[in-house]
């Protein structure tokens, strides 16, 4: 009998590992900045040093609302360093996943053995999904241990909200390189363009941030999609996040397309 999900299954199997690594290094990154927050949060120092750096910086960053427990955790974490994780993980699971796959020679073995194109895609993109939802539940949740601890006064469902608005942020950008990965079939590319819907969002919204004029900039932004109106402090953008992970769920379902419309490499 024909396995369920057998790329699936393979995959989750074969990167244990790896998402081990990264759930301690997130681990590593909140139990580092987290339990910070009850000598710096308030301070008369980091007040200082704040007010020190360009307001453009400070706006930039989120350091603007670093005196409050969600500000802290939305710019040191949510907004920052777990974004940069999340984001290299998702621009390596997904240009790996069908680019990585071709170029190694594995792919057209698999195909060989009576697997579906489309379904090599969507199973590629499942198990990349699973992964960062891991990802996503794990910080949630050591967030909301820590939550008490660190004094960040943080809601719980809020917290939901911002790892639903990472998750997405993320997805978005790994569903990017599938897509580029499936429509060329080189690493190469599907590297690039994962990574560059990441930081040229980043920019982007940087960018809008330093004048009320370039503010249009922000409906261009995945980042400013979930992230403009904080989640931790004002709820999530229920539109924003919508779009973030409608696009990613396209892109993913595109790579199924495309990866039909070509032939492979190998």
């Amino acid at each position: 009998m024909t396995r369920i999900l057998p790329v699936f299954r393979r995959s989750m199997r074969e990167s244990w590992r790896g998402l081990l690594g990264w759930t301690v290094g997130l681990a590593a990154v909140l139990g580092l900045y987290l339990p910070l927050y009850p000598s710096l949060g308030g301070s008369a120092q980091l007040q200082d040093l704040i007010s020190a750096l360009p307001k453009e910086l400070v706006e930039t960053i989120g350091y603007d609302q670093i005196s409050s427990g969600a500000g802290y955790t939305q710019s040191t974490f949510y907004g920052l360093m777990g974004f940069l994780l999340t984001t290299i993980a998702a621009v390596i699971w997904g240009s790996a996943a069908l680019a990585g796959a071709e170029e190694s020679g594995r792919a057209e073995l698999d195909l060989a053995h009576g697997i579906g194109r489309g379904q090599y895609a969507l199973e590629s993109a499942a198990a990349v999904l699973v992964r960062l939802l891991w990802l996503g539940v794990f910080s949630g949740a050591m967030i909301w241990a820590l939550n008490g601890p660190s004094e960040l006064d943080l809601e719980p469902v809020r917290i939901v909200g911002a790892s639903a608005a990472l998750v997405g942020l993320a997805f978005l950008t790994a569903s990017a390189a599938l897509f580029a990965g499936a429509a060329t079939g080189r690493r190469v590319w599907a590297t690039g363009v994962g990574a560059g819907i990441a930081v040229l969002g980043y920019i982007l919204q940087a960018l809008a941030k330093q004048s009320d004029d370039l503010d249009w900039l922000n409906a261009l932004s995945p980042y400013a999609w979930v992230y403009r109106q904080s989640p931790l402090a004002e709820g999530v953008d229920a539109g924003g996040l919508a779009l973030t992970w409608g696009l990613a769920l396209l892109l993913a379902a595109g790579s199924a397309l495309a990866l039909r419309a070509r032939d492979l490499r190998g």
